[in-house]
């Protein structure tokens, strides 16, 4: 039985799935996106979120946390210089799964992982500031739309 053993292996050692998580990770701080197979993009979600976490603070022991798992000085100074101030109201949900179809040579089911607010596409399409409404109708609102439709005819 396989209670609390929440990890995915992917089919490795822990070495080589350590160093491949560290790996994807640099890779998607530095380019804001990689593609990969789901599975992966599943267990590089639960490693670097907690990473881009400790961000949020900016002190020399986060630092000192996070080489200890990406192992690269650049990917960390990118981390904390341009990714941290971007995401810092957010509370949560960094990185973002899109399934892609299938790999041509062995069908694997593909994904690309993305960090959140570095989509310029994607915060684009997103409107500004939308305004939280209700599902109830009051009697504000059903009373204003009548008068406007009133007042747009004399207007022109």
């Amino acid at each position: 039985m396989r209670h609390n053993k929440a990890i995915n292996h992917l089919g490795r050692k822990s070495g080589h799935r350590k160093a491949m998580l560290a790996n994807m990770a640099t890779s998607l701080i530095l380019n804001k996106r990689i593609q990969t197979t789901v599975a992966k993009a599943k267990a590089l979600k639960m490693y670097v979120e907690p990473l881009i976490t400790k961000s949020k603070d900016d002190s020399t022991h986060s630092r000192r946390i996070v080489f200890s798992y990406l192992k690269n000085k650049e990917a960390v100074t990118e981390l904390f210089r341009t990714v941290a101030p971007k995401i810092a109201d957010r509370p949560g949900g960094y990185t973002r799964v899109l399934k892609t179809g299938f790999r041509q040579g062995d069908g694997a089911d593909m994904a690309l992982i993305e960090l959140v607010d570095f989509n310029e596409a994607a915060l684009a399409s997103a409107p500004k500031a939308a305004k939280k409404t209700t599902r109830r109708s009051s009697k504000k609102a059903v009373e204003a739309a009548p008068a406007a439709e009133v007042e747009t005819p004399a207007a022109e």
